[in-house]
């Protein structure tokens, strides 16, 4: 079986490859620091299994990797993991092809669980994640909804709602300011934003920083 493993975090690669080392004594299992070698893997050689940190700047985040993985690997199940609540990522997950989602910190009790599942064929959802879909399928077309705004749109959201300037979020992405200011304008648009104190409060209404 070969296991292949993205995150920029050396010591998350390092206890994920434990997990499933412990799990699965005879795989191969491969592991990379960026989104770019990632996608080298990928069209390399065949994988039975795909686990992939959602941020990995700078160049693609893992839900851009994710897209372009399906496109190569179309019946290869990715698992996405993430530092942020289920709430801001999993249904664009889920939606763009992952056949599961999981925080960092549930990882250590459910990824070999997840592994086993989307092996099956079938898709792990934990019953967080499976509430956050349902209620995500009620709230469909409600204006002024995160769903509305693309994956890096969401990106340059949390940041510009965390307080960052222009110039700072262009360097954390590894993208040109006239790119996040693009982005921001985007943004206020589909949210029907007029400054930045409706977008901050709106973010902390939402528990989304």
């Amino acid at each position: 079986m070969r296991i292949l493993i993205a995150d920029d975090h050396t010591i998350v690669r390092e206890g994920i490859k434990m997990l499933l080392t412990e799990a699965y004594p005879s795989a191969e299992i491969t592991d990379v620091s960026n989104a770019v070698v990632l996608l080298q893997k990928v069209s390399e050689k065949s994988w039975d299994v795909i686990i992939s940190d959602i941020s990995m700047p700078p160049g693609d985040s893992g839900l851009d990797a994710l897209q372009k993985i399906k496109a190569i690997a179309p019946t290869t199940p990715v698992i996405i993991l993430s530092m942020q609540s289920p709430e801001q990522y999993a249904v664009r997950a889920m939606k763009s092809g992952a056949a599961g989602y999981l925080t960092k910190s549930a990882a250590t009790l459910e990824l070999v669980k997840a592994v086993n599942i989307v092996l099956s064929g079938r898709k792990y959802i934990s019953p967080e994640v499976a509430t956050i879909l349902a209620d995500a399928f009620e709230h469909i077309g409600h204006k002024n909804s995160i769903e509305n705004l693309s994956d890096r749109e969401l990106e340059v959201f949390k940041f510009l709602a965390s307080g960052k300037t222009i110039s700072e979020i262009s360097r954390d992405l590894g993208l040109s300011t006239n790119t996040i200011s693009t982005f921001r304008g985007r943004i206020f648009d589909k949210m029907n934003f007029n400054n930045n104190m409706e977008l901050i409060k709106f973010a902390i209404d939402h528990h989304i920083v």
